[in-house]
């Protein structure tokens, strides 16, 4: 996060400012994924597991949301991205129970929770402490706990031999989205994915200039964020522009530039 970042700079910007609304958006119903529950009681495990996949859904879930006051970004991923951190998973205490998509969470279905990625999303899990894997279908967000990933269900977490450790290391491999695997290259090549996004902080003809910028931006910037320099064209004159990389979505750039100041910088997609 920038500091004080208003008095270090002034955002030099011969472009026009994307404009653009952002909205606020509280996801008040996201339950929360804690520690897991043992339980000797019987659970029903005809639960109706119907697939939910309208466009509808979709925004709803992509939109930021507030949790434990940490913003969390939903974000598309491409088929073969990979994850590590910590797996935990939630059984009993969420059984029955509305998911963040609207299902009906079934703690005996193969479904999981994920703090960014989009809902339908087909994920392999691998346990590294074991070598065991399985493969799971994103339905809920969370876990909201530093460090873990991913929330399996009872089933899920059965499949891997973690249920009595509670958590496990694990890696996650991203297969497909709307509940399928991508099996084919035409499969994969439709998918879609979204641009990275970068804040255009300074655009100058001399390359000192742009030298300079960059330099006091990654003075104050943390490790989450890093400024590069983009040659450019302004008319007719070669320029060097300056960039705020490492936001996955247009609404986390457009956060940063708020919460910053940087009132006329620009939200550029590639």
């Amino acid at each position: 996060m920038l500091l004080n970042i208003k008095s270090y700079i002034t955002v030099v910007v011969f472009g026009s400012v994307l404009a653009g609304c952002g909205s606020s958006y509280k996801n008040s119903y996201l339950p929360y994924r804690g520690s897991s529950s043992n339980s000797s009681h019987s659970y029903n495990k005809n639960i109706p597991t119907h697939m939910k996949n309208s466009k509808a859904m979709h925004r709803a879930t992509m939109r930021p949301y507030t949790v434990m006051g940490k913003r969390y970004y939903p974000t598309y991923a491409h088929i073969g991205d990979t994850f590590r951190g910590i797996a935990s998973w939630y059984g009993p205490n969420f059984h029955a129970k509305k998911t963040s998509n609207g299902e009906i969470y079934n703690m005996y279905a193969m479904t999981a929770a994920s703090k960014t990625l989009p809902m339908n999303t087909m994920v392999r899990v691998d346990n590294l402490d074991n070598g065991r894997s399985t493969v799971v279908r994103i339905n809920d967000r969370g876990p909201f706990v530093s460090g873990r990933i991913i929330d399996l269900s009872n089933a899920a977490a059965h499949k891997i031999d973690m249920v009595k450790t509670g958590t496990a290391h694990v890696k996650l491999t991203v297969l497909g989205f709307n509940g399928k695997i991508a099996t084919t290259a035409q499969e994969k090549d439709e998918v879609q994915t979204i641009s990275n996004y970068y804040i255009q902080v300074g655009v100058f003809r001399k390359v000192q200039g742009a030298k300079i910028t960059k330099q006091r931006f990654e003075m104050i910037l943390d490790n989450n964020h890093k400024v590069i320099l983009k040659d450019g064209m302004f008319k007719g004159q070669k320029v060097k522009r300056v960039w705020i990389s490492g936001f996955r979505s247009e609404q986390e750039a457009r956060d940063f530039k708020d919460e910053n100041n940087l009132n006329g910088a620009m939200i550029i997609a590639q």
